[in-house]
């Protein structure tokens, strides 16, 4: 397929009328790039079912079933990478920013049950609101390689697909404003948000990232500003409350 093609998809989504024509069109152009599998969905949280916050897509046998029942959404390093990327990423980049995390072995036997499913290799197209991730788009199945002018257009892509979507349905309104908390957060506050979760104080944080407690606390204040939050434990709450930490 060319690059034309999703340029072209870009003018089709914005004159359907209908969710089944923009499902229809984008699941054409996305398996017409050789992706056999797909999902466009509203943000995952650690608590929620993943299929009842799908719009559209296409998975393998029985893998949504089996994805819910091992509860891999909680060790799933792609939903984890989502709290904090900026932009699209592959799906195998998400397991190698986590290669230091403790839950590592249990990320990689997900990926590696994924893989046995037919979902060997894939993109993520986060889609961000003014409060922060809203939602995504997924794409997969055998590994194809895009460039980087394609991933962009994809990107694009979701975000027409999810807004319209949300149009059509009379909810893109509502979820803009579901929320009053930035959960735009950089990655060291990801970081220091994950340790705080685990218990851990202002001096063990520092020296695990090798800054001084004081720059801890900075950080601290400035989350706690982003998240509306009292105090630091009301911070975790926020965090876990809105899917940034699990």
């Amino acid at each position: 397929m060319s690059i034309h093609s999703l340029i072209q998809l870009l003018v089709i989504l914005e004159e359907c009328r209908e969710p089944e024509g923009i499902v229809g069109e984008l699941a054409q152009v996305i398996h017409s790039y050789g992706f056999q599998y797909y999902g466009l969905l509203r943000h995952l949280k650690a608590t929620e079912d993943p299929i009842s916050l799908m719009f559209a897509g296409h998975w393998p046998e029985k893998w949504p079933q089996i994805y819910i029942s091992k509860k891999y959404v909680l060790t799933d390093p792609t939903v984890r990478y989502l709290a904090y990327a900026q932009k699209p990423f592959r799906w195998k980049d998400s397991l190698t920013a986590f290669r230091k995390d403790p839950h590592h072995r249990r990320m990689e036997q997900m990926m590696a049950d994924a893989h046995g499913h037919g979902l060997k290799d894939g993109y993520i197209f986060p889609i961000h609101g003014r409060n922060g991730i809203l939602g995504n788009m997924t794409i997969g199945g055998t590994p194809v390689d895009l460039s980087p002018v394609e991933i962009s257009l994809f990107e694009a892509l979701a975000r027409k697909a999810f807004w319209r979507l949300l149009e059509l349905k009379g909810e893109a309104q509502e979820l803009e404003e579901v929320s009053g908390v930035d959960t735009r957060l950089t990655r060291r506050e990801m970081e220091i948000l994950q340790y705080l979760a685990e218990g851990m104080t202002s001096v063990e944080i520092g020296k695990r990232l090798k800054i001084s407690n004081h720059t801890v606390d900075w950080y601290m204040n400035g989350l706690q500003d982003k998240l509306n939050a009292k105090n630091r434990q009301h911070a975790v709450a926020v965090a876990f409350r809105h899917g940034l930490i699990t």
